[in-house]
């Protein structure tokens, strides 16, 4: 006995360190918004559901049993661990007949680097499906010191119980949802996922990770039938916008899309004037069933019938997604109805073309820059966004700047000595005297970075008398000038689309040590690019060079790009004659 007990108690001692060696970690534990992709916070704080419990007495049985499957949720943290663990369990049956149990119930994680790249993560059969199911990512290389991970949770299950491991000496930091207003989807089982062989491929998913707007996925599997009750639901939610799909549930019930869609458009317009996007229903068959080409067609009549007339009696932000957008073919589906990963690629391409021309994203100057975030600097690039919308929110600004670490560092700067923070704050403070403004400055950010803030809410809200644009510098080292201008015309744009009232100021890009030829050449070129327009040039160069034009070095730090206390006093008499207009 004694010799069989030895090499049980040794393989104990074995396992024990290597286990001690795992922190694990709860989202449940880490704050109310850690878990992402839903509404209703205070009541949802220590499940996975997606609908509050009040909700079980005002909605169907099982539009209530479908809302605790996790769809649409996730978990995002940042960490710099090259394995990453995750361990969860799950009450319901863990795959259906079209659609496997890496969707039915399996999680999917996705990476974004500092610079805003984003991969998707395999976990390569490294997983255990018994009581307890455990992912287990292996080999994460890292481009950037740490990466932002997105970790999709199971969507046709119901996630009980969930920790995400990773060794003892390795970052875990659980970061809050973004406080941007979300899209809201209420629709049938292929919003809510099937059969995507994936989370990550369901195509509410796609849009979320592509788009970066918040998604809230209420798709109910064969319950999304326009009822007044989801409505009600609804209209709590301060929503970018609702996407309104459901018509594969109403082909039995067509004769009631027209009167139920009607009445939630009325509930939703008594508490908000959000955009609704009506969206017709989906197939790929029709050419070898006639009933289903009548059927379909059938009830996106109706639903166009129901366009039409909102249209006539003037209500506001209505938009329609017709069948043919999607772009369907015969591979499209599984049996008809559910798409495949593909069909999950099309609907997601329909729906961010569309998204795209509601939120007004696309630039009439097409460029290179792609709108995306970045956490290059010491400060927590998303923690700050988050706060420039709760800033806004809180007391609408007057007078708005975006920038870069320049416009940052003049009153936000943490990491300088009180009394350097003071003196810089000081010709902040006199210059803006009297007037509510909100820096938005952004160390490290470039111009593709400004776009993404601009596209996701910080400057929705309110209406800014005056906006002032001075992103460019950091974008020198990977763009030429040509490219830089067009850049800050795109920027331009996009702030005309969210602030239409407000005058623009194009701030001339600050002298820079070794810099001073380039800088006074891209200043030139969007001088002379805005002569004639609505828009104000600002030139910076007054008092930061000397009559040979090179830097006047006692304005900095001593880097030669940051402004000491007495550079930003010359940086506030260079913009005063425009603040006092």
């Amino acid at each position: 006995m004694k010799k069989l007990l030895l090499p049980i108690l040794l393989g104990i001692l074995l396992v024990l360190p290597i286990s001690a060696q795992i922190k694990w970690m709860n989202p449940l534990n880490q704050g109310e918004r850690t878990i992402h992709g839903r509404w209703w916070k205070n009541e949802l704080k220590d499940n996975y559901h997606r609908m509050p419990d009040r909700a079980e007495k005002d909605v169907r049985k099982p539009v209530w049993d479908l809302s605790k499957n996790s769809a649409g949720l996730s978990i995002v943290f940042r960490s710099n661990s090259p394995e990453i663990s995750i361990r969860y369990t799950t009450s319901g049956n863990r795959q259906m007949i079209h659609m496997p149990a890496t969707g039915v119930s399996g999680v999917d994680m996705y990476a974004t680097d500092q610079d805003g790249n984003q991969y998707w993560c395999a976990e390569q059969f490294n997983w255990a499906w018994g009581d307890t199911i455990k992912y287990t990512y292996k080999d994460i290389t890292y481009h950037t010191p740490s990466y932002e991970f997105h970790l999709y949770l199971p969507l046709y299950n119901t996630v009980t119980w969930m920790e995400i491991g990773v060794p003892q000496d390795k970052e875990l930091t659980f970061i809050p949802e973004s406080l941007e207003k979300p899209i809201v989807v209420y629709g049938t089982s292929i919003a809510q996922g099937a059969v995507a062989s994936r989370p990550g491929m369901a195509w509410t998913n796609i849009i979320e990770r592509e788009t970066e707007h918040p998604v809230i996925n209420l798709g109910f599997s064969g319950n999304g039938k326009l009822e007044e009750s989801m409505f009600n639901y609804l209209s709590e939610i301060d929503a970018k916008l609702y996407i309104i799909d459901c018509l594969p549930n109403m082909t039995d019930i067509s004769d009631r899309i027209y009167d139920r869609m009607m009445k939630g458009v009325d509930i939703l317009r008594a508490k908000n004037n959000t955009p609704i996007l009506l969206v017709e229903q989906n197939y790929c068959h029709w050419q070898s069933s006639q009933k289903a080409k009548e059927d379909n067609d059938k009830t996106n009549n109706e639903f166009k019938r129901v366009y039409e007339d909102l249209q006539a009696k003037g209500i506001k932000d209505i938009y329609y997604l017709s069948r043919e957008e999607f772009n369907f073919s015969y591979d499209s589906t599984v049996e008809g109805t559910h798409p495949t990963d593909l069909g999950m690629r099309q609907y997601a391409n329909g729906y961010e073309k569309k998204l795209k021309e509601i939120f007004q994203e696309d630039s009439e100057d097409k460029t290179i820059y792609k709108p995306c975030t970045q956490q290059r600097d010491f400060y927590n690039w998303k923690s700050r966004h988050n706060l420039m919308i709760q800033r806004n929110r809180g007391n609408a600004p007057q007078i708005v700047l975006i920038g870069n670490s320049i416009t940052h560092f003049w009153t936000d700067e943490d990491r300088q000595p009180e009394k350097i923070r003071k003196a810089n704050q000081k010709s902040f403070e006199k210059l803006f005297k009297g007037k509510v403004v909100n820096n938005m400055g952004f160390g490290w950010d470039r111009i593709e970075n400004g776009l993404w803030r601009i596209y996701h809410g910080e400057l929705d809200g309110f209406d800014a008398e005056k906006v002032f644009l001075l992103l460019g510098t950091n974008n020198f080292g990977i763009n030429s000038n040509e490219e830089i201008v067009s850049g800050m015309t795109q920027l331009i744009h996009a702030v005309k689309q969210h602030q239409p009232k407000a005058k623009i100021y194009q701030v001339g890009i600050m002298p820079r040590r070794d810099n001073e030829e380039r800088v006074d050449t891209i200043n030139k070129m969007i001088k002379e690019k805005l002569r004639d327009t609505d828009v104000t040039y600002v030139d910076m160069t007054p008092g930061f060079v000397d009559t040979n034009g090179k830097l006047i070095e006692s304005m900095f730090r001593g880097d030669g790009l940051h402004p000491n206390a007495k550079g930003y006093e010359n940086e506030a008499k260079n913009l005063a004659p425009y603040v006092k207009e």
